[in-house]
């Protein structure tokens, strides 16, 4: 597969074409940004363990059946991706109280949340990704009803399979957020699922392994990811 034109660079990912328009070449940078690009570093090896970290998460989800767009590893940064009609919302699971959740509503970190709470947010970079409820989302047209429950389901499977991945390797899975779009009529997930998109806590220590690390000043950003993925079976 041919690795052609640049379609998009986001924050920490950059996308290209390739010569069959079904698929694209999604390549992770060093690049690490938090508050909304206020806080920008690049970070050695950061493109290389997401890619591989994301490769690894990927095949694990569509071993449980979760449809997704990941089609295998070209490179140490670079990964073959299905070419998706993105649905602009992004869904979040929280497993355990922790980051906005805490601010918002006032409650304590760490407070286990039982069942699971579900939230969707616009993708809006603009507004500052603001929260939205499924009724906005089919009132101005991000979603139809039969889509949004499709992501719901897909979202709480895949808490089923990750849960467990993360606590076998000793570890919690705190909150995280996916996106969805369509290929061919189906919704399949999309973008990346790595520590820059989930938090995850020791088990024992709740030590925090994730984007926290660097959201929070506390160092040693990469050689966390580096020990989430080595818990669960990640080479690197």
């Amino acid at each position: 597969m041919e690795k052609r034109e640049l379609l998009y660079s986001g924050k920490a990912k950059s996308v290209y074409t390739t010569d069959d328009a079904d698929y694209m070449v999604l390549e992770f940078r060093n690049d690490t940004s938090a508050f909304d690009g206020k806080k920008i570093e690049q970070l050695d090896r950061k493109g290389m363990v997401n890619n591989k970290f994301n490769a690894f998460i990927m095949t694990k989800l569509a071993e449980a059946g979760i449809p997704t767009h990941f089609e295998k590893l070209l490179s140490d940064t670079d990964s073959l991706v299905k070419r998706l009609d993105m649905i602009p919302l992004e869904c979040v699971v929280r497993n355990v109280a922790a980051g906005s959740l805490v601010r918002r509503l006032g409650v304590e970190e760490g407070i286990d949340l039982v069942p699971p709470t579900f939230e969707l947010f616009l993708k809006n970079d603009a507004l500052g990704d603001p929260m939205v409820n499924e009724y906005h989302a089919r009132s101005f047209g991000w979603a139809e009803e039969e889509e949004l429950n499709k992501m719901k389901e897909l979202t709480f499977k895949v808490n089923q399979v990750l849960k467990a991945l993360f606590l076998d390797g000793g570890m919690l899975l705190v909150d995280y957020k996916l996106e969805f779009g369509l290929f061919k009529g189906e919704v399949v997930l999309g973008d990346e699922f790595s520590p820059d998109g989930c938090r995850l806590w020791d088990k024992e220590t709740r030590e925090k392994l994730d984007k926290d690390r660097f959201r929070q000043g506390l160092g040693n950003v990469i050689e966390s990811y580096e020990e989430v993925g080595r818990r669960i079976g990640v080479q690197f």
